[in-house]
C-alpha cells in the first residue's frame, strides 16, 4: 500500500514508483465505489486532492493552522444562535402553518454578525481572552453554524420533545422537568456518542462523501471568497456575484408559488382541465393522486426529498424505483381493489375505517389509553391508502436490503477501516486533519455511559412501562444499523429510516403500551438518526478543517443548552397559551406533529401490528417484503461477480426501497421534478459543461436553498403571522390561483367508489 502520509505526489513521483492505475484506485477505495470516475480519481490524486470531482469543486485541499477557530467570539455567537434558534423553532414547531429557521438561514445570518463583531468591538483581552481576534474567519463561521444548527434541530424536529407533549396531551402524564431533561439529553447525546465512536467508518474514508455537506462547504467558501484548485480556471463572473444574483432570484421567486399563486406549486394542470374526472385526478393530481402532471415551479417542492446533490446513479435508482412501484404497482393494486382500496383515495397520509371515513381512534380506547377490544371489533379494522400501505412494504424491504447490501458490498471496507488510522487514509483531507489532536474514542464512550445511566433512571423512576431490557434492545438496533445506513447515506445522500422496524418490534414485544412504544422508537430510531446527523457535522468539520476537540465541545455544549431551552419554551407554552394543542386554538398552535406522533402511538402501541400484519390480517402480505428486500441485493451481488463492469454495479436496492420513504405525503410532485433537475445538473451539465458545473453547481444549490429559506421566513412573519393570518383573506388568499387546485377531485381526495349510507367494506 502507498504511504499517503509522507509523500505529496506529482506525475513524476508516480512514474518513478511505477504504480499502476488500478493499484491507485484500490488504495483510494476498498470496495467497488460507483461514485469513482477512474480518470477523474487519478487526476485528483495526482494533484494531491480528493479523488471525487464533487468534493474537489466544493472543498479546498489546503489548510492554514493559524486561522482562528476556537475563539471567544465564535462561542458567544454560536451559543447565542443555538439558544435563539432552538427557542424559536420549538415555539413554531407547535403552530400551523409553521416556519423553520434552517441551517442555511443560520449560516447566512451568522456571517454579518461575525463581520460586525470584528469591525465594532475593540481588540482587547478580558481575563486573558481576546474579544476580537481579527477578521471573522471561515473556521469561526463553521463552528458557529454547527453550534447553531445542532441546537436548532436537536430535539423538536426529532420528536423527542413530542414524547413529552404526547404524554401531557393524550395520556395526562405531567412529569417533572428533571424527567423531561433526562429523556431529551439521553436521546441526543447517545446519538452523538455513537456517531463519534464510528467516525473511522463514516467520516475518515474519502468514499464517505456526504453530498449534502458539499453545498454547505461551497457556501462557506463563497461567502469568505476562498479560491482553490478544485473550482477550476473557468472565466466569467465570480462565484460570489453568481451567488448573490441567484440568491436574490430565489428570495423573490418564492413569493409566487409560496404565497401569490400557489397553483404554481401544485401545478396539476391536467386536473384543471377535467376537475371532476376521478381517474384522471388520481393519475395526475398532486394532493391525493400519483402526480403524473410532473411539473412544479416551486423550489421547495423540487428539493422536498433532498437537494440535487445526490449522485446521478443514486437519482436514477430512485427514479426507476418510483416509476415501478408508484406508477405501475400502485395503480395495479388500486384498480383491482386490493385491500378494498377503491373506497379510499389512492394516496393519503391518514388512516380510514370501513366506511371510508378517517379512523376515529377515540372510539376504541379506554380512559387510560388502553385498547378496548370489544369496541375495536364493533367499530372497524384500520385501513390505509394504497400508497401508504405500499410504503410500509418498501420500508420492510429496506431494512433487510440494507443489512444484506452492507454485508455483500461493504464488508471489506468495514474491515479495512476498523484497522486504519487517520493518517493512513488515502485522502488529502484526512491527512490534513491528522495534524490536529484527535478526540479519543473513550471520550465518546464516557458520554455514552453517562447518558445510558440517565436514560435508565428516567424510565425506572417514572411510570413509563418501558423495561430496561427494551431500552437496551432499542439501542442495540440503533447501533447495529448506524454503519450500513450511514455508509449508504454518505455515498448516495439517501437516508434509510428505522421508524417502521422499531414500531414493528415494540408493537409485538410490548403490546398495549403506547408510552413504551414512543420511547422504544425514540431510542431506537431517533438515536440512530441523531448519530448520523452528528456524523454529517463531523464530516463538515473534516472538510473545513475544524479541530476535532473544538468540534466535540461545541456540539456537546450546544446540544445540552439548546435541548434545555426547547424544554423550557415548551413548558412555558403549555402553561401560558390557552387551548394548547386543541384544534380550536385561535392562534394556530394546534400541534399537528404532536397529533401525528400521538396517532402513531395509538396505532402501533394500542392497536398493535399483530392486528395489521399477522396471519389473516388485512396487510399480512406486506410482511413478505422483508424476504424480498434480502433477496434483491443478493441477486445484484451474484450478477456483479459474473459481470463486474455492467450496469448492475450502479443498482442499489436499499436506495430504491428507502428512496420511497417520503411517500406519503410526498408524491411525484416531489420525485419527478427532483429527478429531472438532478439529471440536468448532475449528468447533462456535468458531462457537457464540466468547468461551469465545477465552479457554479453547488453555489447555485446553496443560493436557491438559502433564498428559499429566507423567503419562507419573510412570507410567514410579514404576511401570514400578523393579524392571525387575515392579511389578504378576501383577496389573495381566495383567488383561483390559490384555491383552484383544491377544487378538483384530487384536491378533495375523492375515492373511486363510495358506499351507500350505512354500508361498510372489508
Amino acid at each position: 500500500m502507498v504511504d499517503f502520509q509522507d509523500e505529496r505526489y506529482s506525475p513524476t513521483g508516480f512514474e518513478k514508483s511505477d504504480i499502476k492505475v488500478q493499484e491507485v484506485l484500490e488504495t483510494i477505495a476498498d470496495f467497488d465505489d460507483p461514485n469513482i470516475d477512474r480518470d477523474g480519481a487519478i487526476v485528483g490524486v495526482l494533484e494531491d486532492d480528493s479523488p471525487y470531482p464533487e468534493v474537489r469543486s466544493a472543498v479546498a485541499n489546503t489548510d492554514d493552522l493559524s486561522i482562528p477557530c476556537n475563539s471567544f467570539r465564535a462561542w458567544v455567537i454560536g451559543l447565542s444562535w443555538a439558544i435563539l434558534i432552538a427557542g424559536l423553532n420549538q415555539f413554531f414547531f407547535f403552530r400551523y402553518p409553521s416556519v423553520t429557521i434552517s441551517s442555511i438561514a443560520a449560516q447566512l445570518l451568522s456571517f454579518p454578525v461575525g463581520r460586525v463583531w470584528a469591525k465594532v468591538l475593540p481588540n482587547v483581552r478580558v481575563l486573558g481572552v481576546k474579544l476580537n481576534p481579527g477578521p471573522f474567519s471561515i473556521k469561526e463561521h463553521v463552528l458557529v453554524t454547527i453550534m447553531a444548527t445542532v441546537g436548532g434541530y436537536c430535539a423538536c424536529f426529532d420528536h423527542v420533545t413530542d414524547i413529552i407533549a404526547v404524554q401531557r396531551v393524550y395520556y395526562g402524564q405531567r412529569y417533572s422537568f428533571v424527567y423531561q431533561w433526562m429523556v431529551v439529553m439521553s436521546t441526543q447525546l447517545i446519538g452523538f456518542s455513537i456517531g463519534g465512536i464510528l467516525r473511522r467508518f463514516l467520516v475518515q474514508p474519502p468514499s464517505m462523501i456526504w453530498p449534502s455537506n458539499l453545498v454547505t462547504c461551497a457556501l462557506f467558501n463563497t461567502l469568505h471568497s476562498q479560491t482553490y484548485a478544485g473550482i477550476g480556471t473557468r472565466g466569467g463572473i465570480s462565484r460570489e456575484r453568481f451567488f448573490l444574483y441567484a440568491w436574490i432570484c430565489g428570495v423573490l421567486w418564492y413569493f409566487l408559488p409560496g404565497y401569490l399563486f400557489q397553483g404554481l406549486s401544485y401545478f396539476s394542470w391536467v386536473c384543471w382541465i377535467a376537475p371532476d374526472n376521478i381517474v384522471v385526478n388520481q393519475m395526475f393530481g398532486y394532493v391525493s393522486g400519483l402526480g403524473m402532471s410532473m411539473i412544479t415551479f416551486d423550489w421547495a417542492q423540487i428539493t422536498y426529498i433532498g437537494r440535487f446533490v445526490a449522485c446521478r446513479w443514486a437519482e436514477a435508482n430512485i427514479a426507476v424505483g418510483f416509476t415501478f412501484f408508484f406508477w405501475l404497482i400502485v395503480p395495479t393494486l388500486y384498480y383491482t381493489n386490493t385491500w378494498d382500496s377503491q373506497y379510499m383515495p389512492i394516496s393519503s397520509r391518514t388512516s380510514f375505517d370501513n366506511t371510508g371515513a378517517s379512523y376515529n381512534i377515540s372510539r376504541i380506547i379506554n380512559s387510560d389509553a388502553s385498547l378496548n377490544l370489544t369496541a375495536y371489533k364493533e367499530y372497524s379494522p384500520l385501513f390505509l391508502s394504497t400508497t401508504f400501505a405500499l410504503s410500509y412494504g418498501l420500508s420492510f424491504a429496506s431494512i433487510t436490503a440494507t443489512l444484506t447490501h452492507a454485508f455483500l458490498f461493504f464488508r471489506k471496507q468495514i474491515w479495512v477501516q476498523s484497522r486504519r488510522s487517520m493518517h493512513e487514509q488515502p485522502d488529502i483531507h484526512a491527512r490534513l486533519m491528522s495534524k490536529y489532536k484527535q478526540v479519543p474514542e473513550w471520550w465518546y464512550m464516557i458520554v455514552f455511559l453517562i447518558m445510558f445511566v440517565i436514560g435508565v433512571i428516567s424510565i425506572e423512576l417514572w411510570h413509563t412501562e418501558f423495561p430496561v431490557w427494551a431500552f437496551v434492545l432499542s439501542l442495540t438496533i440503533a447501533f447495529f444499523y448506524v454503519i450500513p445506513i450511514g455508509m449508504i447515506q454518505a455515498i448516495t445522500n439517501q437516508a434509510v429510516g428505522l421508524n417502521v422496524i422499531t414500531e414493528l418490534v415494540v408493537g409485538y414485544a410490548l403490546p398495549g403500551r403506547p408510552i413504551a412504544m414512543m420511547m422504544f422508537k425514540t431510542w431506537g430510531y431517533i438515536t440512530m438518526y441523531q448519530a448520523l446527523t452528528f456524523t454529517s457535522d463531523f464530516k463538515l468539520g473534516h472538510y473545513m478543517k475544524i479541530p476535532p476537540r473544538t468540534m466535540f465541545w461545541g456540539q456537546v455544549v450546544a446540544t445540552a443548552i439548546a435541548g434545555t431551552v426547547q424544554l423550557g419554551v415548551q413548558a412555558w407554552m403549555f402553561s401560558n397559551i390557552p387551548d394548547m394543542c386543541s384544534t380550536k386554538q385561535k392562534d394556530g398552535f394546534i400541534c399537528p406533529n404532536t397529533e401525528v406522533f400521538g396517532t402513531a402511538s395509538f396505532i402501533w402501541g394500542v392497536i398493535g401490528p399483530q392486528r395489521q400484519f399477522s396471519t389473516g390480517q388485512v396487510y399480512h402480505a406486506l410482511v413478505y417484503f422483508f424476504l424480498f428486500g434480502a433477496i434483491c441485493p443478493t441477486i445484484a451481488w451474484l450478477i456483479s461477480l459474473k459481470w463486474p463492469n455492467s450496469f448492475i454495479r450502479y443498482v442499489n436496492f436499499p436506495v430504491i426501497f428507502s428512496g420511497m420513504g417520503a411517500i406519503p405525503p410526498a408524491s411525484a410532485l416531489n420525485y419527478v421534478p427532483w429527478a429531472i433537475v438532478g439529471f440536468i445538473f448532475q449528468y447533462v451539465i456535468r458531462r457537457r459543461h464540466f468547468s461551469w458545473w465545477t465552479k457554479y453547481n453547488y453555489v447555485l444549490s446553496a443560493a436557491m436553498d438559502s433564498g428559499l429559506g429566507i423567503s419562507i421566513i419573510l412570507i410567514f412573519f410579514c404576511l401570514q403571522y400578523p393579524k392571525n393570518g387575515t392579511i389578504g383573506l378576501n383577496t389573495v388568499q381566495t383567488w383561483w390561483g390559490n384555491t383552484g387546485y383544491l377544487n378538483t377531485a384530487d384536491g378533495k381526495s375523492m375515492p373511486l367508489l363510495t358506499l351507500p349510507e350505512g354500508s361498510t367494506f372489508g
